[in-house]
């Protein structure tokens, strides 16, 4: 595993909620990363408890992230270490009351 992938590795074991995204929580800088962000806050989700990793400050995680998880697009969230998907799962996972399970949260 290289240095790059470890460090991937540590962030998604070591916390809780981490989304891979395009800009941070406050200042998402594309559209299925702001996407991303509403969809943890209708889930009841304080994205001030999300770790979320900036990929546009570091191309090594950029292009990491793609091969740990094996998917090809950001954002990408991972929950307890688990990879849950892109905004377009988190989307389907929503509407389906399923991603409120999967953050441990009560639909509004």
């Amino acid at each position: 595993m290289s240095d790059t992938q470890q460090r991937i590795d540590a962030l998604v074991k070591s916390n809780d909620v981490v989304l891979f995204m395009k800009g941070n929580a406050s200042f998402p800088q594309c559209g299925f990363s702001g996407r991303a962000i509403q969809l943890l806050k209708a889930c009841g989700v304080d994205t001030k408890t999300v770790k979320t990793v900036n990929v546009l400050e570091d191309d090594e995680v950029r292009q990491g992230i793609k091969e740990y998880s094996q998917w090809p697009t950001i954002p990408q969230l991972y929950v307890k270490g688990e990879f849950v998907g892109g905004s377009d799962i988190m989307m389907e996972m929503y509407e389906s009351g399923e991603l409120h399970q999967v953050l441990g949260s009560t639909p509004a």
